[in-house]
């Protein structure tokens, strides 16, 4: 049934037993295919670049805000200035295997009081793209939002044109919301921005299908997938 006020008018509904979430702590947050770490540049700088070399057409960096980087210098000025935010606050994602850092990811537009927060600014390599790190990373930001930090929303936001990062958000369980038209002016064109989100009330199911998909079971022995991410089923809880 519909809220309503004393003088008849539609309200939302009341916010009973929640209180501001809390602020992204810089602190690990440990899978069993990798590590989410804050962005330390003296530790992660050359392997990132190294790695985000082996895209060699820079077909990654397209949509970023910022890059492609010619050179090393560049580069590691880019990531010092970044690693000093508190919002976006940077995070390396590290593969555990070789414990090298492999990619990038932030959580930004931190909105506490209202329970709102975005993952952004993902640059994940080609050593991890399409690979079970690249998923549980996701996972494990995830997680950290709803689980530990108490937020009601998790919002994924892109160039309305990126259509892997949309197929991606998709993949990963967000719901898409609509397009902001001429939202952004960034490398000298336009942006229509593509959103995205999940809500606490749908975080318990998908929580499940993340875990199911991430079993060392569900993949054979060259790391292939026995089954889809989008084909797991779970009922809702």
């Amino acid at each position: 049934m519909q809220n309503k006020n004393k003088m008849g008018q539609p309200i939302g509904a009341s916010i009973i037993g929640w209180t501001n979430a809390l602020p992204p702590p810089k602190s690990e947050m440990i899978g069993q295919y990798c590590k989410i770490v804050p962005l330390n540049v003296d530790a992660h700088a050359q392997a990132l670049f190294d790695v985000f070399a082996k895209d060699t057409e820079n077909k990654n960096w397209t949509y970023m805000f910022d890059g492609p980087f010619d050179d090393f210098a560049t580069f590691e000025s880019w990531l010092t200035h970044i690693a000093m935010n508190e919002d976006p606050l940077c995070h390396s994602i590290i593969d555990k295997q070789t414990n090298a850092a492999v990619g990038l990811a932030s959580y930004m537009r931190i909105k506490k009081t209202d329970g709102v927060i975005e993952v952004g600014s993902i640059q994940f390599s080609p050593l991890i793209q399409r690979t079970r790190i690249s998923t549980e990373a996701m996972f494990l930001m995830m997680q950290r939002v709803f689980d530990e930090l108490g937020y009601r929303r998790y919002e994924w936001k892109c160039d309305s044109l990126n259509e892997k990062s949309r197929a991606a958000a998709l993949r990963l369980g967000f719901t898409f919301e609509g397009i902001f038209g001429q939202a952004i002016v960034y490398k000298g064109r336009n942006r229509d921005t593509a959103w995205y989100s999940v809500i606490d009330s749908q975080w318990p199911s998908l929580k499940q299908t993340f875990k199911l998909w991430l079993d060392p079971t569900n993949f054979d022995s060259d790391g292939n997938q026995r089954t889809r991410l989008d084909d797991i089923s779970v009922k809702e809880v």
